[in-house]
């Protein structure tokens, strides 16, 4: 029923499409669905690289019966322990109940916790190997990329790293898992949004994990999420390292703004015409009443450039775009050239609070923020026009002094 799906001579990409679910952890929307990656490689000993979530169960077993017609699986190498991975793990206990569970003490601590299991542990520390006949795999620890236990699985022979999260991407499979084989324009995007919600928080851990695989001859990446990097191994762990550098991949400037009765859009509008006025083509605008904070915050890790315009709701900032500065706050994002403006009728706090922010987060603040009362007139869409053009201004220097 199902094709035995190759990354090298006898391991096979076992993993299943997720094509229901709407929202990842409840919360991130899933327009192109998500995949749960899981490998398979048979040697003297049978091992199963991470799981799948338990409502792909089935199909799961049914791909792993498939290729092992009833041969046993020796260990489970648990890379990730949140349910989306290890969901499937209480059944595969069931389905054969002398597997070995590979991974650390915090992998341990959450086995028992989830699915009340204690016995059958094979423990490995940071560098350590285990020998499947033939192949050989090496651990390398990588606690808060994203949750504490999370480690890397290094296969020496065809020099393949099982990555867990890192290097993931949403969307699903569709046709292939290869890089090679399919088309990867679609999930540049949807790697750096899953690097932004997921990953983004924790920028120094990614980069230790970095400096750790960095000796390593990595010819094939497979993450538990999206395509496998083979072709495009050296743009994927160079974006990386720019991301958890909160380094910008591009000039540009994403404008997002909440406005009731748009207002604050009209400044939104002229800051925009003044920046590219200034020749800066990199422009995003996002209402934040329309748009996901998830894809805002991809943008926000790609261009340089943030301005932020808020209404004064309630002698407060407008709610959603309060929800879009904790998440740039939660996520500590750095090195970012910053402005803001916004609007009120009869008393102003939000661009108080926006120019305050900068502070907050140690960017450097560019212009003059603008503040308008009721509605917009020429002197003020002038003056939201000169925002976008200093702002440019100051990008551009940026651009001259680096490439000095």
């Amino acid at each position: 029923m199902y094709n035995k799906r190759p990354v090298a001579d006898n391991i096979f990409y076992i993993g299943v499409n997720d094509r229901q679910k709407n929202f990842f952890e409840n919360y991130l929307p899933l327009p192109e669905g998500i995949s749960y990656n899981s490998y398979l490689i048979i040697d003297e000993k049978v091992a199963l690289i991470d799981a799948v979530d338990i409502g792909f169960a089935d199909v799961y077993f049914a791909k792993i019966d498939a290729i092992l017609n009833d041969r046993p699986v020796d260990y489970l190498i648990i890379n990730h322990m949140e349910p989306d991975h290890a969901g499937a793990i209480g059944l595969l206990k069931q389905k054969y109940p002398a597997i070995q569970m590979v991974g650390n003490t915090r992998t341990f601590d959450m086995l028992n916790g989830y699915f009340g299991i204690r016995t059958h542990l094979h423990e490995v520390k940071e560098g350590s190997s285990l020998s499947l006949g033939k192949r050989t795999l090496t651990f390398y620890a990588a606690p808060m990329v994203h949750w504490p236990e999370v480690m890397a699985t290094f296969e020496s022979t065809d020099h393949i790293l099982f990555s867990a999260d890192a290097f993931g991407s949403f969307g699903t499979l569709d046709g292939d898992y290869l890089d090679t084989r399919i088309s990867v324009e679609r999930y540049r995007n949807e790697l750096r949004r899953y690097y932004a919600c997921i990953v983004g928080k924790f920028g120094a851990p990614t980069q230790a994990l970095l400096k750790k695989l960095s000796s390593l001859e990595i010819q094939t990446i497979c993450p538990t999420h999206g395509p496998a990097w083979r072709q495009e191994i050296k743009n994927v762990i160079r974006l990386y390292d720019q991301w958890s550098r909160y380094e910008a991949e591009e000039e540009g400037v994403v404008i997002a703004f909440g406005s009731m009765y748009g207002n604050t859009q009209q400044l939104a509008e002229a800051i925009a015409e003044g920046i590219v006025s200034r020749g800066i083509k990199n422009v995003v605008i996002y209402n934040v009443s329309k748009t996901d904070t998830s894809l805002i915050l991809s943008d926000i890790f790609k261009y340089k450039g943030l301005i932020i315009g808020s209404p004064t709701y309630m002698n407060d900032i407008y709610p959603m775009i309060e929800k879009l500065l904790s998440a740039i706050k939660h996520r500590g994002i750095k090195n970012r050239l910053y402005s803001c403006f916004g609007s009120f009728t009869w008393a102003g706090a939000a661009v108080k609070q926006l120019t305050a922010f900068a502070a907050t987060m140690g960017w450097e603040l560019a212009g003059t923020p603008v503040e308008n009362k009721q509605a917009v007139f020429p002197d003020k869409y002038q003056e939201a026009f000169d925002l976008g053009q200093t702002f440019a201004n100051r990008l551009i220097s940026l651009r001259f002094s680096i490439s000095r």
